[in-house]
């Protein structure tokens, strides 16, 4: 049988039954099979709810936030951090570009229009440049997104939004683990938020996590959450149920055990794909961090050099022959149907062309919990190959 010879990386063409390999996934251990075994036997009648609190105290203290409110998924805290900053029907949120579209669909569902700032070219995140630009009198938030584990200026954009007294949501859904200045993600802004989804880092299947340290916010997002009720079974306001089970909070509170674990995984996949992908012409771009970052590299990322003609889609059905899986980087939230209504008076492949050039040649590579060295040099060889061919 030919195949692709992972030792010296030489293609000699398509292996049958090639070993998959996955573009985001979770690490697991027996510690989360115990705790939600524990979960299972438990946590009911008075027990109820004890991995929730276990699980939001302690992330509270690992981000050093006053509050963490656990949840269905991070779309929700976004909802729900949108609604207590109490915006609505004709306001304006400023979202990145590039992101996935749940930072942005949350300002709809409140009544708001989304504002799409363009990127850095460099890290890919929002600017106190391009956010600047933006804000109107009727600006009424900023999500900021830590992008693919990186984080953004937070000093600057703070220090913007100070100056416009406009409050902040940071987007770590991507970000666990990451610091910038030493301090970590979700704990820049009036309220952060987190996603558990099972191609993060840490997971629960699907959850979220908001945190904050203003008090009157996490008392009216646990009210919210919690159907509006005040107390018992009486509701003086419309709420939502957006719970998260104690067996996902089991799950994720073993996950948080393991943190670092976790993080430094994803850290040694990045340097893999570093190393391998040293030299090789074609490509233009790999993450690229600031100095006071420690980006966690949720997904490593490739930008292909525009002059060769290899979009991201050429790429990635290549790879996808010989089982590889990757994702496109994101595509600029403001070209798609969703929003047209939002932007239909508005050039925004002009405006943010930054944004629109990147995710033509974007590439999400292999970035899985459980991925081997070997792994990376086989990507990284059908890479080289489909790159000297259009060389």
């Amino acid at each position: 049988m030919i195949g692709f010879n992972r030792e010296d990386n030489v293609f000699l063409g398509i292996e049958l039954n090639m070993k998959k390999i996955h573009v985001s996934g979770p690490s697991i251990s027996q510690k989360e099979i115990d705790y939600i075994t524990d979960a299972a036997k438990s946590s009911w009648y008075d027990n109820a709810g004890q991995y929730v609190k276990r699980f939001e105290k302690a992330f509270a203290a690992y981000i050093d936030r006053k509050y963490a409110v656990t949840l269905p998924c991070c779309t929700s805290g976004l909802h729900l951090s949108l609604l207590s900053l109490g915006v609505g029907q004709g306001d304006e949120v400023i979202v990145p570009e590039i992101t996935w579209t749940a930072t942005a669909l949350p300002v709809a569902y409140v009544g708001a229009s989304p504002v799409f700032a363009d990127i850095n070219p460099t890290n890919w995140c929002v600017s106190v440049e391009t956010i600047e630009r933006c804000i109107t009198p009727k600006t009424k938030a900023i999500i900021v997104v830590d992008l693919y584990g990186n984080i953004p200026d937070m000093d600057s954009i703070l220090e913007l939004a100070k100056k416009h007294n406009i409050p902040v949501i940071e987007d770590a859904a991507q970000a666990i683990g990451a610091e910038f200045k030493n301090k970590k993600a979700g704990s820049f802004g009036d309220i952060s938020v987190f996603s558990f989804h099972g191609s993060k880092t840490l997971v629960t299947g699907e959850g979220g996590m908001l945190v904050t340290d203003d008090e009157s916010i996490y008392k009216k997002v646990s009210k919210l959450k919690d159907f509006g009720r005040n107390k018992g079974l009486w509701c003086d306001e419309i709420g939502y149920k957006y719970k998260m089970s104690d067996f996902q909070a089991a799950f994720g509170l073993a996950q948080l055990e393991r943190i670092d674990e976790l993080v430094d995984a994803r850290i040694r996949n990045f340097k893999w794909y570093k190393k391998a992908l040293d030299g090789v012409e074609g490509i233009e771009q790999i993450n690229t961090v600031s100095y006071d970052v420690k980006c966690t590299y949720w997904m490593t990322n490739i930008i292909l050099d525009k002059k060769l003609g290899v979009t991201k889609e050429v790429l990635m059905s290549h790879l996808a022959e010989y089982n590889v899986m990757t994702r496109p980087f994101f595509y600029p939230l403001s070209m798609q149907p969703a929003y047209s209504k939002y932007t239909k008076d508005k050039d925004y492949k002009t405006i943010n062309s930054v944004a629109y050039e990147l995710s033509k040649y974007g590439v999400n590579l292999p970035s899985d919990s459980n991925l081997t060295e070997e792994d990376v040099n086989f990507v990284v060889g059908l890479i080289k190959k489909k790159l000297k061919e259009a060389l």
